[in-house]
């Protein structure tokens, strides 16, 4: 019953050897015609099947060719999937956190492509792009700030007189009776009787008449003193602040003054008046309070932080509500050398011109202080700095996707920029967004670094333990 098939096989096994020969010298025949440099498959794998794989191309029971696995160039391991959010939460393979964001893949990297330092961070292109991450440069450029704050406008302190009378006596006439009242230079205030006066006036009279008997004296030391009397009187009654026209109209006509005129010595307006008529005076007595407004000064309250931006000749520009749709120009005059203890701000004097009369003591007014310019500071965006307690951190971009934290020292800041005294060099490249998702991401390395490394060998003990150690032994 088996004599057929024992017949057929030798010739079944020579077709297959047969075969065989045939495919070896066809494999041979493509590789010499394919060049040297191409990349050899090590092996062809069933694609619907990946564990049946085969050393020469082969098709599967449904005709598809099997697909060829090449020798790959060497790439970056992936360890795990870290959240996004919470970097404790790993997974093995990809996939997505709560609110849709992918797992940011870790890498094994090789140790001799890992001398950056403690926290470095690398992230795949892709992730960088899904996470949002922006950058800007760090530069080199002036920057300025503008303080605003709240003005009070005051009197020029430097052009404010306090009339007191020189001499005592009663007010006859007040010429000017009311506050607020404009006065200008020389305008007679108000008479004042004197007795003191009277009797200096009789003494000038004396010595003039005295001068006119010994004009003819024969000897020159006589002429000489009455002269000197009469200008000793004369000098007296200007101390006593008797007007020039009274003076003059005494010396001419020889009639005594009853009353003394007082003049306004300044321009301005009288803010306060401190007698009336009838009142009797002394030179303690504040008669008039006069204030020149052609300047005047305003407070400005700025805050601590904003301090060191304000300079003396920065200019100012104020508004009011007062004056509609004007705006004043002046310039910061004076910083108070200490602050308010209740609203911890720091007075600041400001100087305008006032010819106009339309800025009044007491109105408030909204200021503006063009601060001076930061020259020659390197220059980067608020938003990239870390604040973290006492430290202030930004991540350097160091390649495709490489990030490398850095501790600064920060100085002014203005305009959503900020200026850094140390740290950073002009032309560096500084995270601006996303650095938070880093930054979590470096403090997980800088803390898995710091348990693989190798322990410190440890120190030598103190010279007591060894002394204790040697008299356990010698006992």
């Amino acid at each position: 019953m088996n004599k057929p098939l024992l017949l057929t096989a030798p010739f079944i096994l020579a077709i297959g050897l047969g075969g065989g020969y045939w495919l070896a010298q066809q494999q041979k025949q493509a590789q010499a015609v394919q060049p040297t440099d191409a990349k050899q498959p090590l092996f062809y794998r069933n694609s619907m099947n990946p564990s049946v794989t085969s050393l020469v191309p082969a098709k599967d029971t449904m005709g598809m060719d099997y697909v060829p696995v090449y020798v790959e160039e060497k790439q970056p391991k992936i360890l795990f999937y870290r959240n996004p959010m919470n970097p404790a939460v790993t997974s093995p393979v990809p996939k997505k956190d709560d609110m849709g964001m992918d797992y940011l893949p870790v890498y094994a990297e090789d140790k001799a492509t890992t001398g950056d330092s403690a926290g470095s961070v690398k992230i795949d292109a892709v992730t960088v792009q899904n996470m949002g991450v922006r950058t800007a440069i760090a530069k080199k450029m002036p920057l300025s700030h503008i303080v605003r704050a709240v003005g009070r406008i005051a009197y020029d302190e430097e052009h404010i007189t306090r009339l007191h009378p020189k001499i005592e006596g009663w007010i006859e006439t007040l010429w000017v009776d009311k506050t607020g009242e404009k006065v200008s230079s020389h305008q007679p205030l108000l008479s004042l009787y004197s007795p003191q006066l009277v009797s200096s006036q009789q003494e000038y009279l004396l010595a003039l008449d005295s001068v006119k008997i010994l004009e003819k004296s024969p000897i020159e030391e006589i002429r000489r003193g009455a002269q000197d009397l009469v200008e000793s009187s004369r000098e007296r009654l200007k101390l006593l602040d008797v007007p020039a026209h009274q003076l003059a109209d005494l010396t001419t006509t020889h009639n005594i003054k009853k009353s003394l005129h007082i003049h306004s010595p300044t321009n301005g307006i009288v803010v306060n008046i401190g007698a009336r008529e009838g009142q009797y005076v002394t030179p303690e007595t504040e008669l008039f309070m006069i204030a020149d407004l052609a300047k005047v000064w305003v407070y400005a309250e700025v805050y601590e932080y904003e301090l060191p931006w304000v300079k003396q000749g920065d200019p100012v520009e104020m508004r009011l509500a007062g004056v509609p749709g004007r705006v004043f120009k002046g310039h910061t005059s004076f910083i108070y050398p200490y602050a308010e203890e209740k609203t911890r701000t720091i007075k600041v004097r400001l100087i305008f011109d006032n010819t106009q009369q339309l800025l009044k003591p007491d109105m408030f007014a909204e200021v503006t202080i063009y601060a001076g310019k930061q020259r020659d500071a390197i220059v980067i965006p608020s938003e990239a700095v870390i604040r973290s307690g006492t430290h202030n951190q930004v991540f350097i971009v160091r390649g495709a996707g490489k990030f490398e934290p850095r501790e600064i020292t920060t100085g002014l800041s203005s305009n959503g920029d900020v200026t850094v005294l140390d740290g950073i060099k002009s032309g560096e490249e500084v995270v601006t967004s996303a650095q938070f998702l880093i930054d979590s991401e470096s403090k997980l390395n800088e803390a898995t670094a710091k348990m693989i490394e190798p322990s410190a060998p440890q120190k030598t003990e103190p010279k007591r333990l060894q002394m204790e150690q040697g008299a356990h032994q010698h006992d």
